[in-house]
């Protein structure tokens, strides 16, 4: 059974973000973790972190999203799960399943931040809503560029980026997105802060766009 994906969140998701969720994800039934509160206190986690995993699954538990351009395409469904090692790390818990098999899972943090946790754990954005407004920028930009071009490792530091605007709502923290007169850039540096391994970020150009492709 699909139900209409609900979008009601402390940070408002852009009118892009939310036309990007109403057209192109959808959202499966998704069992609540209310039942699960008691438990959860009684073995010790903290009121506060039942909270927020019980009210992250109650906003977006179900929501099925297009494929990210890496990470193997994102979470395959948002669906939060208290992690076995909830009591040794207050304020993580679990955001999704995984579309394929990897070195890392992808968590939510103490602030809310939405990130990747495998050899340590690398918040990519601020908030969830920052990585769903990033997926929603990138089918965006793909769809109304011109030329995409992608570069790794080290030629990534010469991009000119202190001429150009970062994108705010994407909320970038690891990964960034930037705006300059006629291009999108996307800029991803999880894998490569995880593992350690400058080789492994990555960066799109997204070129030859006019106004509404810059802005959606």
């Amino acid at each position: 059974m699909d139900l209409e994906p609900v979008v009601d969140s402390s940070e408002q998701l852009t009118r892009r973000g939310k036309l990007f969720i109403s057209t192109h994800c959808f959202r499966d039934e998704c069992p609540g973790l209310e039942e699960y509160r008691d438990r959860w206190l009684e073995i010790g986690v903290p009121a506060t972190q039942v909270d927020r995993v019980i009210e992250f699954q109650r906003r977006w538990g179900g929501l099925a999203l297009p494929p990210s351009p890496n990470y193997d395409g994102g979470p395959k469904m948002l669906c939060a799960e208290m992690p076995v090692d909830a009591l040794e790390r207050a304020g993580w818990f679990e955001a999704g399943t995984l579309r394929v098999s990897m070195a890392y899972g992808f968590m939510i943090g103490p602030a809310g931040e939405f990130g990747i946790d495998g050899d340590r754990w690398v918040p990519l954005h601020a908030s969830i809503e920052g990585w769903i407004e990033s997926v929603a920028l990138a089918h965006h930009a793909a769809n109304w560029a011109q030329q995409i071009t992608t570069i790794r490792g080290d030629a990534i530091d010469d991009l000119p980026l202190s001429t150009l605007v970062p994108v705010a709502e994407t909320r970038g923290m690891a990964d960034t997105w930037w705006r300059g007169p006629d291009s999108l850039i996307a800029i991803y540096t999880g894998e490569a802060e995880c593992y350690g391994a400058s080789r492994l970020r990555v960066a799109r150009i997204y070129a030859g766009l006019d106004t509404r492709g810059l802005g959606g």
